[in-house]
């Protein structure tokens, strides 16, 4: 039976089901369901950008892994839902002897990255910052192409930061010395002030 068949006649997913897709990259899973991840091209360059800029300070200071759409099952309160944020980083040392796992990853990352798209709503975003703060992510960062802004949400739940452009992005301590200008991960403004 190919994966399209089993797609169709399935109503409730697993997480070895997602791994077994050919296109099981595409999706995330929520109470069995397979919920797609949708991008668009501004969101994916602002996440690549993203990427980029961190990995940079990676390689120069080999302090963990960064990872882009990597599946994570980390979630103990649902023990099969299954999150690919846009980026996320591990310190070294979380994982078992160093090895990034084949399948998914069941520790939660130290930092995450998520890139809002146009389709995403309010809801959804606010489900998923709760859903990583819970799990035991440090930081997590929900960058909005539209309003060149980035919210900051740290594990203590007490402190929100609202960075604009003219913002500085810190890695704080789950990436020690990591800054970059908000403006940066945006792309460029066209003369008189068009985006």
């Amino acid at each position: 039976m190919s994966t399209a068949e089993v797609r169709e006649s399935k109503n409730f997913y697993t997480p070895e089901d997602l791994l077994a897709m050919a296109n099981g990259d595409d999706y995330e899973l929520v109470d069995g369901q397979l919920v797609e991840k949708n991008m668009g091209t501004k969101s994916s360059w602002v996440s690549t950008q993203m990427g980029h800029r961190i990995q940079s300070f990676i390689d120069l200071n080999p302090v963990g892994w960064l990872l882009t759409e990597a599946s994570y099952q980390c979630f103990p309160d649902a023990p099969a839902k299954v999150r690919r944020p846009d980026v996320s980083f591990i310190r070294f040392g979380r994982l078992e002897d160093e090895e990034l796992p084949d399948g998914h990853c069941l520790i939660a990352p130290d930092l995450v990255v998520e890139v809002t798209s146009p389709r995403d709503t309010h809801y959804e975003v606010a489900e998923k910052i709760e859903e990583y703060l819970s799990a035991g992510v440090s930081l997590v960062w929900i960058v909005n192409p539209h309003t060149r802004t980035v919210l900051v949400y740290r594990k203590d739940l007490d402190t929100v930061s609202f960075l604009h452009e003219a913002d500085e992005l810190s890695g704080e301590d789950v990436l020690p010395g990591f800054c970059c200008p908000v403006r940066a991960v945006f792309p460029p403004v066209k003369s008189g002030g068009e985006k």
